[in-house]
């Protein structure tokens, strides 16, 4: 069953690490058999913004940030991981499967 996952990506100066996080995560989830969208907060703002359908459909939300995530109340009530933007740079995969125990869990 493919998984439906959400994430976040920021770094503190908000330009390689935050679009190599994104990737990684993008890859990682595409390996995995999931299904994954990824907004990137850079340098130049907010890109591929997650919508209030994104965020209704995913079961789990990954930030994968060194600095505070904007707009943040988006994901209340969210079960949500948070890493450091470099722990998906690292091991992507490492990082989905601890968000999906977290929603299995329950």
């Amino acid at each position: 069953m493919k998984r439906k996952i959400i994430a976040v990506t920021a770094c503190a100066t908000g330009v390689a690490h935050t679009f190599m996080a994104a990737q990684a995560l993008k890859k990682g989830a595409k390996k995995m058999g999931n299904l994954i969208k990824v907004e990137t907060q850079g340098a130049i703002g907010i890109e591929n913004e997650l919508t209030e359908k994104d965020v209704n459909i995913g079961e789990v939300v990954i930030f994968a940030v060194d600095t505070k995530v904007r707009n943040k109340e988006r994901f209340d009530g969210k079960v949500i991981l948070e890493v450091p933007v470099s722990a998906p740079i690292k091991d992507a995969e490492k990082v989905i499967n601890a968000a999906l125990a977290l929603i299995d869990e329950k």
